[in-house]
């Protein structure tokens, strides 16, 4: 379940990521609530995670699911370059998560 927790505070924190861009500086209102939303959704299941999962491996797979996310998600939402290094670097961060889920105990 602790994984389960990991990938939605992952999710969440694409989410407060993203809402971060749309709110303007926090200016507008309802980005804004939801990027405070999503930022204590994250946290609360990261929170969950830590329970049982190693702080070191939960927290390098949060990150890396939040910068993976937000990358892809920059490619599409905001046009952002989609480099074939880019895209190799990206490929290194998913790989670098699966092999720290699959090497933990």
């Amino acid at each position: 379940m602790s994984w389960i927790y990991l990938f939605i505070a992952g999710v969440f924190e694409i989410a407060w990521a993203l809402g971060m861009k749309y709110s303007d500086g926090f200016s507008r209102i309802v980005p804004t609530v939801c990027t405070i939303a999503g930022m204590a959704a994250s946290f609360i299941f990261l929170a969950l995670a830590l329970r049982t999962l190693p702080i070191s491996t939960a927290y390098a797979v949060w990150t890396g699911i939040g910068t993976f996310g937000v990358a892809v998600a920059g490619f599409f939402l905001f046009n952002e370059s989609c480099s074939v290094l880019r895209i190799l670097c990206l490929i290194m961060i998913a790989g670098g998560i699966a092999g720290l889920k699959l090497l933990t105990k």
